[in-house]
């Protein structure tokens, strides 16, 4: 480990400064920064040095879905990423290892990319388990901006908001693979991607598919001031086509957005760490193609959040009109996944929540969340059977998280 050397006074306050904050930002600290989310910084210190790491994450999650909306159902299981960690210059970082996921209780696994787990994708299996190469190649521009190629840095990473993406995904997706730009400037926190998960040939009878994602806070004045004020900008869109496969299906264009403003109040006095209420207008879009019987809506969503010690309790209110989400909790959405061609006019939801988070040591976190669920979804439209009503139904999740990632040098 190498150190600062402090030379003078001015310099000593400016460290004891930085240092005081960056403790106070990592002690309010949730679980998705601790559990899902990796480093995206390459630390010029490690120009040179050669590393074998294991990164693992193990689950167990059970979803209690009383409703017409989706079935329940459980994921217990991990994924496995051991992997080379290689610095050829200050400025360069290259992961290469695999991918592998794990179900306890099976020895089958749709060969397709995992995006709407249990739903079974794909007619091809694969077996004992999910096995995929991984490959990432990262160049830093400068301290703010860097570009990432092959496996990108996703999941929990983009900071979606919570109607648009589903935390679920950070446990059981493919890595994301394509092309990332990250840039954090003082006024601006930027991050742009492509996820390409269908990959096509001359003559292939299946369509290309990729996803497009941006992700920006605009910042107002500083994350560490007591009073910190930023509007995320949000979108999201998923494509599938091509112009050399031999399929009769139409191009498949929709999209997703948000765009709204949030306040985090840092406290940093005994437990109490951090108050935070946000504020979303989400929208959907299909912009080309038949995949949902919805054209277009919209939603609003509002959360007011606390953290104190090692836990955080979040309250949320939710209202849309038409919404559909492409990577959400189906919760969050118009339609029905039990019912085809069904949605329901304009469902509301509140939501409780409590999660725990604590890191052991470096590269060791444990998350537990639990997750409640009250949604009023309104009148079921119904092709087939009509317009009947729907009344409230209790939803609740909850899961148990541990994140092992331990890095060993080798040069």
């Amino acid at each position: 480990m190498e150190y600062f050397r402090i030379k003078g006074g001015s310099e000593r306050w400016l460290l004891a400064a930085w240092l005081a904050v960056a403790g106070a930002v990592r002690l309010d600290a949730q679980l998705p920064e601790r559990v899902y989310q990796s480093v995206s910084r390459i630390d010029s210190l490690q120009k040179g040095k050669l590393y074998v790491t294991v990164d693992n994450l193990n689950f167990f999650r059970n979803n209690e879905w009383a409703t017409v909306m989706t079935p329940g159902y459980t994921l217990p299981g991990f994924w496995l990423q051991p992997k080379m960690t290689y610095y050829p210059s200050k400025n360069i970082k290259i992961e290469a290892g695999i991918h592998s996921l794990w179900f306890w209780g099976t020895n089958r696994y749709p060969s397709y990319a995992y995006s709407q787990l249990p739903q079974w994708e794909g007619e091809a299996a694969s077996y004992v388990m999910h096995v995929l190469p991984y490959l990432r190649a990262q160049v830093a521009f400068s301290d703010r901006v860097q570009l990432v190629l092959g496996d990108i840095y996703g999941g929990a990473g983009h900071r979606l908001a919570e109607p648009l993406y589903n935390s679920e995904l950070n446990l059981t997706a493919d890595p994301e693979s394509g092309l990332q730009l990250l840039c954090n400037l003082p006024w601006m926190e930027l991050d742009t991607w492509v996820n390409w998960t269908e990959f096509i040939y001359r003559s292939d009878v299946k369509q290309e598919a990729f996803y497009y994602g941006l992700s920006v806070r605009l910042n107002a004045n500083r994350p560490e001031s007591p009073f910190h004020v930023y509007f995320p900008l949000q979108a999201l869109a998923q494509h599938q086509g091509g112009q050399i496969d031999v399929t009769d299906l139409p191009v498949q264009t929709v999209l997703n957005s948000a765009a709204g403003a949030a306040l985090d109040w840092n406290l940093c006095h005994g437990p109490f760490r951090q108050i935070s209420l946000e504020w979303n207008v989400t929208g959907y879009y299909q912009h080309a193609g038949n995949q949902w019987p919805l054209k277009s809506g919209y939603g609003t969503y509002t959360a007011l959040s606390a953290g104190i010690a090692d836990f955080r309790f979040k309250s949320a209110y939710w209202r849309c009109d038409r919404f559909i989400s492409l990577l959400g909790n189906p919760l969050f959405g118009a339609p029905s996944l039990s019912i085809e061609d069904a949605y329901f006019e304009r469902p509301g939801m509140v939501t409780l929540g409590v999660s725990y988070s604590r890191s052991f040591a470096t590269g060791y976190a444990l998350g537990i969340d639990f997750d409640l669920y009250q949604r009023f979804a309104g009148r079921l439209n119904d092709p087939a059977s009509g317009i009947s009503r729907v009344g409230a139904k209790s939803n609740y999740s909850f899961g148990v998280y541990f994140r092992v990632n331990p890095s060993f040098l080798i040069k």
